[in-house]
């Protein structure tokens, strides 16, 4: 019938039914000056930024359309620019930049976590993070 094995026609998308799409983005470094000590503030630190986006429509998964979901190329930019920005003393205020995922339309929940990976304890760890999840207004 001429279908190539490894391809997925676009009537075999839809036949489950409405599906969870969740967009990731992993790992995304970014120098800020965030802390409650001074000099944090004034060194500057590596952040780690983790955002997980459950999508409001699998319509992309049927258009192959960019509109239809994340552009989490534009998403990283902000990101970026949201914590290397104006300074905050705690991660669960930073961890705020989930607003901004939630801005997007095609969001309807998303889940944060900033890590800080040279925090200043006199413990030995990996590092410290904070998670947040958020739910679009409406949802």
């Amino acid at each position: 019938d001429g279908r190539c094995a490894g391809r997925m026609d676009d009537d075999q998308w839809g036949r489950y039914g409405m599906s969870d799409l969740v967009v990731t983005i992993s790992g995304l470094e970014v120098v800020g000056h965030h802390g409650v000590h001074p000099e944090e503030r004034v060194l500057g630190q590596r952040f780690v930024v983790d955002v997980e986006m459950f999508l409001a429509h699998d319509g992309a998964a049927t258009t192959d359309a960019l509109t239809d979901t994340v552009d989490y190329a534009t998403l990283c930019d902000d990101i970026s620019a949201i914590v290397a920005g104006e300074p905050v003393a705690l991660l669960e205020r930073l961890a705020r930049v989930a607003d901004r995922a939630l801005a997007d339309p095609a969001v309807r929940a998303a889940t944060v976590t900033i890590a800080k990976p040279h925090v200043a304890i006199p413990h030995v760890v990996d590092d410290v993070s904070v998670s947040l999840h958020a739910v679009a207004d409406g949802s």
